[in-house]
């Protein structure tokens, strides 16, 4: 998903405007990770950029998106950009080192 979201549109209350915003990008998400897995792949991961506009996006964590949509909305911003794209990815096991240093200090 590449999108340019207006915040103010006639007609339409902004605070509903931007829970039907907050809705369509956790609705997206949800899509996006139902879709089957390639072989080799354990889950799916999603590079992220947020900004007001497109060339001004900055990478960004899933996680954080909803706060800073938030965050445009009470500056008073007029729109921002948002890009989802999913792709496959492999968890990564812990090292051994690590685990065997947390079981020593319990």
């Amino acid at each position: 998903m590449k999108k340019t979201f207006q915040l103010q549109a006639e007609g339409k209350h902004p605070d509903r405007l931007l829970d039907a915003i907050k809705h369509e990008l956790r609705k997206y998400v949800k899509r996006e990770r139902r879709r089957e897995l390639p072989a080799g792949a354990d889950y799916w991961d999603f590079d992220c950029r947020f900004g007001a506009s497109e060339a001004a996006a900055q990478p960004a964590h899933l996680s954080t998106l909803i706060g800073l949509v938030d965050g445009v909305a009470r500056d008073g911003g007029s729109q921002f950009y948002i890009e989802i794209l999913a792709r496959p990815a492999q968890r990564k096991g812990k090292p051994a080192e690590a685990g065997a240093a947390q079981d020593s200090e319990l």
